[in-house]
C-alpha cells in the first residue's frame, strides 16, 4: 500500500505558535532544525552542555542557548538530535525530570523509542520528523526555497494533536515543500537500519572492497582498480538519482548495459537476498540494538577495531593519493 503524502497546503505552521521548541544538539540536524525553525517565525531554544563547541557557534547564529535542562523544562517540543547512544542518558538525567506535562518529544530517528531505551509518561506526545538527508542538505535547499522531504510519525497522542504537532514541525523544517511522508516509528527505523546496513553503507562499502580486491588479487594495479570500482560508482550513482535506472542504462553503453544484465544476478544473488533477510529480521527483532548499545557501553570496542580495520585497507590509502590528484575535490587530507 503507497503511503500517505503531505505537502504545503495540507499543513498548519500556526499549530506551533506561541510555543517553544527546544532543539538538543546543535550537530548536522541539530543547526538545520533550529536556524529552519527559528527562520519559519518558530521560537527555538537550543540545549545544549555549557562546555559544548556548539555553544558559541549557535550563539553566533543568534539563536538562543541554554543549558539541557533548562531548555527542557520551558519548552512545549522538545526534539532530541544527539547520537542514538547518547539519547537514553541525556533523557534520564535532564530531559525526563523536567518535561511538562502535555509537552511533545520529537525524534529524527526512532531507535531508542522503538527498542524501548526511552519510555515517555503517558501525558507526553511522542512524534518524529525525520528528514530523509544530511542536515546540511536540509539547510541548503531550506535558504534555496525548496526542502528535504520527512518522514513524520507518532507513537503516543497525549494531548489529541499529536499529528497537528508533527506535521507543522515538518512544515517548519522545510519538509512540506517537496513532501511528508506518513509513517511509522517501526518503519522509520527498521527500514533506515536495513537501507544502511544492506544497501547504503555496509552493502555498498563491501561491494566496492569486493571488486577492488578481486582485480589486485587478480594483478591490476590498485590505482586502476580503485578508478574501475571505486571512482567511477559516482557517476552510476548520479545518473540513477537524476532520473533512474532507465536513464543509467540510456547513458552508459550498450556493452556496460549487457553486462549489468549477465553479471549482477551473480553478484547479487539468491545467498545474498537470504543475508539480506537476515539481517532485517535482527533489525525487527532488536538483536541489532541490543549488540550495538552493548558496544557502546564497552566504549566501542568492535566499532573502532573495524574503523581502524578499514580505514588501513589499501583501498583508502589508494584512494588518498588519487583523489589528491583531483583538484575539485576538497577533503580533510589536503
Amino acid at each position: 500500500m503507497a503511503a500517505q503524502i503531505w505537502y504545503e497546503n495540507d499543513g498548519d505552521l500556526s499549530v506551533l505558535e506561541g510555543k517553544k521548541v527546544a532543539i538538543i544538539g546543535y550537530g548536522s540536524q541539530g543547526h538545520a532544525h533550529a536556524l529552519n525553525l527559528r527562520d519559519s517565525g518558530v521560537d527555538v531554544v537550543v540545549g545544549l552542555r555549557p562546555t559544548s563547541k556548539s555553544v558559541e557557534h549557535a550563539k553566533e547564529q543568534g539563536l538562543e542557548v541554554k543549558s539541557v535542562p533548562e531548555a527542557a523544562a520551558e519548552a512545549d517540543i522538545i526534539m532530541i538530535l544527539a547520537p542514538d547512544q547518547y539519547q537514553r542518558t541525556i533523557w534520564a538525567n535532564d530531559i525526563e525530570p523536567n518535561i511538562k506535562p502535555g509537552a511533545a518529544v520529537a525524534f529524527a530517528h526512532g531507535f531508542n523509542i522503538h527498542y524501548g531505551y526511552i519510555k515517555a509518561p503517558e501525558d507526553v506526545n511522542v512524534i518524529m520528523c525525520a528528514p530523509k538527508g544530511p542536515g546540511h542538505i536540509v539547510r541548503r535547499q531550506f535558504t534555496e526555497g525548496s526542502g528535504v522531504p520527512d518522514l513524520a510519525c507518532v507513537a503516543q497522542d497525549a494531548t489529541g494533536d499529536a499529528w497537528d504537532i508533527a506535521m507543522s514541525y515538518c512544515w517548519g523544517v522545510g519538509g512540506a515543500r517537496s513532501g511528508i511522508i506518513k509513517a511509522t516509528f517501526a518503519e522509520e527505523t527498521e527500514e533506515d537500519l536495513f537501507g544502511e546496513q544492506a544497501v547504503l553503507c555496509g552493502g555498498l562499502v563491501e561491494l566496492v572492497k569486493a571488486g577492488f580486491e578481486t582485480l589486485v588479487d587478480a594483478g591490476y594495479p590498485p590505482e586502476l582498480a580503485y578508478f574501475e570500482c571505486y571512482h567511477e560508482m559516482k557517476m552510476i550513482v548520479d545518473l540513477m538519482y537524476e532520473s533512474g535506472i532507465h536513464f543509467m542504462n540510456y547513458s552508459i553503453s550498450n556493452t556496460a548495459e549487457y553486462g549489468e544484465y549477465y553479471a549482477g544476478p551473480k553478484v547479487i544473488n539468491e545467498e545474498s537476498r537470504e543475508a539480506m533477510k537476515l539481517i532485517l529480521k535482527r533489525i525487527q527483532n532488536g538483536e541489532f540494538a541490543k549488540e550495538f548499545v552493548a558496544d557502546c557501553e564497552n566504549d566501542h570496542k568492535w566499532l573502532i577495531e573495524h574503523r581502524e580495520a578499514i580505514d588501513n585497507h589499501l583501498i583508502e590509502t589508494t584512494g588518498a593519493k588519487i583523489r589528491g590528484m583531483f583538484s575539485w575535490i576538497k577533503s580533510d587530507e589536503q
